[in-house]
C-alpha cells in the first residue's frame, strides 16, 4: 500500500512497514525502487518476526538490515557491480536517515 504527495522536487511516498505507516519523500523518479525496497524489507521484517517469534519491531529491523547488508557482502564478494550496488545501497540509507530524522516517525 502505499500513497503519494507531491512537493517541490519530491513526492511523500507513504510505506507499510510490520503493520505501521511511514511517510518518506523521494524524487519521482525513484518511487518505484523506493517501493520496490520497502515490499522486500517488510518481507524480510516479517520473516525474522514469524520464524523466530521476535517481540519488537527496533530487534526485528536490527536482525533485517543486518541479513539484508549480508545479502548485499555476499552479492558484492560475487562479482556482481560493486559501484551499482553501493550507489543504491546508500540511496537507500539517505531515505531511511531521513525517514527517521523527520519527526522520529520510525518507533522502532
Amino acid at each position: 500500500m502505499s500513497r503519494t504527495t507531491q512537493g517541490r522536487d519530491n513526492a511523500t511516498v507513504t510505506i507499510r512497514l510490520l503493520d505501521k505507516d511511514y511517510q518518506v519523500a523521494c524524487p519521482a523518479e525513484e518511487r518505484a525502487a523506493l517501493l520496490e525496497s520497502a515490499r522486500y524489507l517488510d518481507e524480510k521484517m516479517r520473516e525474522i518476526r514469524d520464524k523466530r517469534k521476535m517481540i519488537g519491531s527496533e530487534r526485528v529491523a536490527v536482525m533485517a538490515a543486518l541479513n539484508i547488508t549480508h545479502e548485499l557482502l555476499n552479492a558484492r564478494s560475487q562479482g556482481d557491480n560493486p559501484a551499482a550496488l553501493d550507489g543504491k545501497l546508500r540511496q537507500l540509507q539517505g531515505k531511511v536517515e531521513a525517514a527517521i530524522t523527520r519527526g522520529r516517525q520510525l518507533e522502532l
